[in-house]
């Protein structure tokens, strides 16, 4: 097995480097923390708004009450969500 695809490989690695900016750069800011916050906000809230305007949108348009706004909603929501873990995990 190739050890630059191994994913325990990988791990160690990004854990040594985010390590590595940490002795270096030291403890983020509150305010570094807050924006973070606030970025994590609007990741899952934007595709969850696109979501309910699209489905409000199909809705108006076929005449079908909230048919397609509550999935649209709850598909934002977990892409919101998985684009939200993907960025944690690469911070």
């Amino acid at each position: 097995m190739n050890p630059e695809h191994d994913p325990l490989v990988t791990n160690t690695r990004r854990r040594t480097e985010r390590h590595q900016r940490w002795l270096r750069d030291g403890e983020p800011t509150v305010t570094r923390r807050l924006a973070q916050i606030g970025v994590l906000g609007w990741i899952i809230v934007v595709p969850m708004l696109i979501g309910v305007f699209l489905g409000r949108w199909l809705d108006r348009s076929f005449h079908s009450g909230v048919f397609w706004t509550a999935p649209l909603l709850f598909l934002g929501l977990a892409l919101g969500c998985w684009s939200a873990w993907k960025w944690m995990q690469d911070a």
